[in-house]
């Protein structure tokens, strides 16, 4: 009696799971797998037997629909190793390589095991595309998306990095912006600069945005976000590093920031320190001064 492929596939993987697991490794291995130093020998081969063992057992349920509960410790097997590979910085044709190359081990074994049997090979390798195709799919839809969290919590980090409030003076301080403004940076912008005035007591904050490259209507509704926030914690609001060519964009676009500003940083702390009463002089050289030179 002729067996379906299912039957077949199942045959298969149990008696030839030495040899599956031996040619699938070196295929990855092959293939470069290796090659990027990001994992070792003994890990791959370890994560191949796991998941090679993991698939026959879940085969031996008599189903090939990887959406079934016989899948599931298999399923998250392969979603471990996507959020690990995805963290480490492995390329997407890395992670579903790893999958998809099982199909020829398996395929040459089919064709061993069932000989001339022609009906039978195709019945097996239809089979085994069906599940491993499926199994590559969920692979590659962890793996995006945890990629897209990697990403995610990159991108918060380095806006936090980019938004450091200084402290220039007592009560000075001083925000200065590298980059595009848009409304997630923003918050972090008046979340960091609003603690920084509460923790300083700050009378005046400097906005500096020489390192912004464009200044139009939705990054002045964000500054202006940020300077009606610090104008609620008692802090007035400086805007520095108004390049002639942002001013001209400016007033072509009708953008009024409705805040006193400065061309450059200098001017707006030297204005910070008349605003609070102090100034800056230089100091007549002394007789040891003289002396020294």
């Amino acid at each position: 009696m002729a067996m379906d492929g299912t039957e077949v596939l199942i045959k298969t993987v149990t008696s030839e799971e030495a040899a599956i697991l031996d040619a699938w490794v070196a295929l990855l291995k092959a293939g470069g797998a290796l090659q990027t130093g990001r994992i070792r020998e003994a890990e791959l081969e370890t994560q191949a037997k796991s998941v090679l063992g993991q698939f026959r057992r879940a085969l031996a349920s008599g189903s090939t629909d990887a959406t079934e509960d016989a899948y599931t410790s298999l399923c998250e097997s392969l979603a471990d190793i996507s959020r690990s590979r995805a963290i480490q910085g492995f390329t997407s044709t890395d992670t579903a390589s790893f999958v998809f190359s099982l199909k020829e081990p398996i395929f040459d074994a089919l064709s061993r095991a069932s000989g001339k049997d022609a009906a039978q090979v195709t019945a097996g390798i239809w089979s085994a595309s069906k599940v491993i195709d499926q199994l590559g799919l969920h692979t590659m839809e962890v793996f995006q998306q945890s990629r897209e969290e990697v990403i995610g919590r990159q991108s918060e980090e380095i806006a936090e990095l980019s938004t450091p409030v200084v402290r220039l003076w007592d009560g000075i301080l001083a925000l200065p912006l590298i980059g595009t403004l848009d409304s997630a940076r923003t918050g972090v912008v008046m979340e960091n600069l609003l603690q920084a005035i509460v923790d300083e007591e700050a009378e005046i904050a400097i906005i500096d945005i020489t390192g912004v490259p464009t200044v139009d209507t939705l990054v002045a509704q964000h500054l202006l976000k940020a300077i009606a926030a610090a104008r609620l914690m008692g802090a007035d609001c400086i805007v520095s590093g108004i390049r002639p060519q942002i001013a001209q964009t400016m007033v072509h676009l009708g953008v009024e920031l409705n805040v006193i500003s400065k061309s450059t940083l200098a001017d707006a702390f030297a204005l910070a320190l008349r605003r609070t009463g102090r100034s800056v002089v230089r100091k007549a050289p002394s007789a040891s001064d003289e002396s020294r030179r």
